[in-house]
């Protein structure tokens, strides 16, 4: 059985070796840490997962990227795979962004840049822990 997977979107490539750097120091093996550095891109590596029949548990997004923005991204991921926890982290979201992914997309949590380890930490333990 395949370890599951969390994946990190952000178009900043700093931005993802924190994230990864984070998360492993935080879960260590438990879990599969993918990034990607656009929605189009994530979207592709999901499909991916998907086909090689990987469970992915969470994905935690930026929201400003070129191209498809996070909003967006996190609901065509509901749409598809409900299933998924959703995260959403910004430095310039604006207000009806959030609110649409969280209606739209059910995100669990938006966090904010430049967000505090333990923050992002406590916040995926807790989705987690609804699974």
């Amino acid at each position: 059985m395949c370890k599951p997977v969390i994946v990190c979107v952000d178009d900043e490539k700093i931005v993802l070796q924190s994230l990864k750097a984070q998360l492993k120091a935080a879960f260590g093996d438990a879990y599969l840490y993918e990034v990607a550095e656009d929605g189009n891109e994530a979207l592709e590596l999901i499909k991916e997962l998907q086909d090689e029949e990987m469970k992915i548990l969470l994905i935690v997004s930026d929201w400003l990227m070129p191209g498809m923005k996070g909003d967006e991204l996190l609901i065509r991921v509901h749409q598809a795979f409900p299933n998924i926890i959703k995260i959403m982290l910004t430095g310039q979201a604006d207000e009806e962004a959030i609110a649409r992914a969280k209606e739209q997309a059910n995100i669990h949590s938006c966090l904010y840049k430049p967000w505090a380890e333990e923050e992002l930490i406590a916040t995926i333990q807790s989705a987690l822990a609804k699974l």
